[in-house]
């Protein structure tokens, strides 16, 4: 679940808790206890879309606390690294090949047939 969903699980727990007031008020109207309201059927498939909206909360919420801890450790690293280059003068390549040096053939062993013939 991507991290823009967050608002739509909040809406969507906020929606189903005013639903479930309303229809706890309904049955309490008319004279059910509470104990058979706990059992009524819409009241706990509420309840279940509600489980549902927190536990995508919760990994919303888990995957934004590791967004947050590999962007410290970029920064940490990246601050690690400018430390590391000031510290150290900067190396020089001699050993760098030219153009001509670092192309190579890749066909390997094999040969065409007409340099066979020959």
């Amino acid at each position: 679940m991507g991290l823009k969903q967050k608002i739509y699980a909040e809406n969507k727990k906020k929606v189903v808790e005013g639903k479930i007031a309303v229809r706890r008020a309904f049955l309490k109207e008319k004279g059910l206890d509470s104990a058979v309201i706990q059992k009524d059927v819409l009241i706990r498939k509420m309840k279940g879309q509600i489980r549902q909206a927190n536990y995508q909360l919760a990994s919303i919420a888990a995957q934004e606390k590791l967004n947050a801890d590999r962007a410290q450790a970029k920064a940490e690293k990246l601050a690690a690294g400018k430390g590391a280059r000031e510290a150290t003068p900067a190396k020089t390549a001699k050993n760098v090949r030219g153009k001509k040096g670092s192309k190579e053939k890749k066909g390997g062993g094999k040969k065409s047939k007409a340099t066979e013939k020959k």
